[in-house]
């Protein structure tokens, strides 16, 4: 099986349409205003709109109110929502929108249990837990903590880059990849090379 690769964090029209005609399977817009990533709701349509056919856009938010949520959606042509906050089950599902659940790994983190508990999640997004940020910081966990058994497909995140996305597809063998800060120059600048560089190792570990 292939794996997917999400690239997240645009700001610019031209970075993503770079990433998604290189390969990039989803697109990755963040709706959360303490992040240097985060885009208004103009900006993400003038992304979405110049996004080639099959490639998917997604939008990430942190804990937001359901009004803000529905409003990007009102707005943007948005494939499928992302949440990196503490939202409970219901508030994920209300939308009637395919949505993915991001996971701060740590030790003790149970993600059986969560796979049970959003049993219709299109995945969970394994990230590096950090007490203060929530998602994006670059920083990588323990793969070990990852079940190899999980009811969900995995999403795995969390400083990853082109020096270990291969090793990352090999040891884990995860749905899917998602990187940011990787493949950047400077925080929501994305860098052609580096997302090349970052996508032709995901093809090479699922070739060999």
């Amino acid at each position: 099986m292939r794996t997917r690769v999400k690239i997240c964090g645009f700001t610019r029209v031209e970075d993503a349409v770079f990433a998604a005609r290189s390969g990039a399977d989803a697109i990755g817009l963040v709706f959360y205003p303490p992040s240097p990533r985060h885009i208004g709701i103009a900006e993400a349509s003038n992304i979405v709109n110049a996004l080639p056919a099959f490639t998917t856009a997604v939008a990430l938010f942190v804990d937001a109110i359901e009004a803000e949520i529905r409003d990007v959606l009102a707005n943007v042509a948005i494939d499928c929502l992302q949440f990196h906050g503490d939202e409970t089950p219901e508030q994920c599902r209300i939308y009637g929108k395919r949505y993915i659940k991001a996971i701060r790994m740590q030790d003790g983190v149970d993600v059986h249990q969560l796979a049970a508990d959003y049993h219709d999640a299109d995945g969970l997004l394994l990230d590096a837990y950090h007490p203060h940020a929530k998602g994006g910081t670059g920083s990588q966990f323990d793969w070990e903590l990852i079940p190899n058994d999980c009811a969900l497909p995995i999403i795995l995140a969390g400083g990853l880059d082109a020096g270990n996305a291969r090793a990352a597809v090999q040891t884990v063998r995860p749905y899917a990849l998602d990187v940011s800060s990787g493949v950047e120059t400077g925080k929501g600048i994305k860098d052609a090379q580096k997302m090349r560089a970052f996508l032709k190792e995901v093809t090479q570990g699922d070739t060999l």
